[in-house]
């Protein structure tokens, strides 16, 4: 629960503990009691970040670097200790043939982008159609077993209060960076893309990890089996 409990103490010094006035908080929140955080947690998070209880402060951070195969990264993350961080990161990616990069050296190469997701199995298709262009949405997109609406980056928190008011539940929401262009990785190289994946979501400082890679299915069924 590290990860979740540090992004609702973040929201909550960034723009006040009460979820209500503060989206980014009551999404945090959102996902917390989605994943089975025990309320007195979330409250303490909660009361960590608007200074009523004393803990840790945490900053935001942001690192753009390269995986294999020249793979552009972004990864977001809160410390406590920058340095430490910073260089665990580093660590991890020239252990897994990559390297940082300086500001702005791959994150123009990503758009941010909202991110709602519904049970397609709660919904259909003209439910949630009807809903996303009455709150504002750009897009709708079926993935498997649930609807993935798309809003602007600026619109999203409006998108998600006008779903929620007609009644939808929300599975998750987040902003997300989405890449312009892909890189596709196969051999090693994925082998190896997805190990580094798989070390920075490890790590307690690491909050979400955006990378312009696409490993074609049959290449990770290859991958999973060996």
């Amino acid at each position: 629960f590290t990860k979740l409990i540090k992004e609702i103490t973040v929201a909550a010094r960034m723009g006040g503990g009460e979820p209500d006035g503060n989206p980014r908080l009551r999404t945090a929140v959102a996902a917390a009691k989605q994943s089975g955080v025990p309320k007195d947690n979330i409250e303490r998070g909660i009361k960590k970040g608007t200074g009523e209880l004393e803990g840790e402060s945490y900053d935001e951070v942001v690192y753009e670097g390269y995986g294999p195969a020249g793979v552009a990264m972004l990864i977001e993350g809160t410390t406590d200790n920058r340095n430490r961080t910073v260089a665990d990161v580093r660590h991890l990616l020239s252990r897994y043939n990559g390297s940082l990069g300086q500001s702005n050296s791959v994150a123009w190469m990503f758009s941010t982008q909202g991110h709602i997701e519904f049970s397609a199995t709660e919904y259909t298709e003209d439910q949630v159609t009807d809903a996303s262009i009455e709150a504002g949405a750009e897009d709708i997109v079926k993935q498997e077993d649930v609807w993935l609406v798309v809003t602007g980056a600026e619109d999203f928190h409006g998108v998600r209060e006008k779903l929620e008011a007609q009644g939808l539940t929300i599975l998750s929401a987040s902003l997300t960076r989405v890449p312009q262009n892909t890189v596709q990785l196969s051999g090693k190289d994925a082998e190896t893309m997805l190990k580094l994946m798989d070390a920075l979501d490890d790590h307690d400082d690491v909050q979400k990890v955006h990378a312009n890679f696409e490993i074609a299915s049959e290449e990770m069924e290859r991958i999973g089996g060996g």
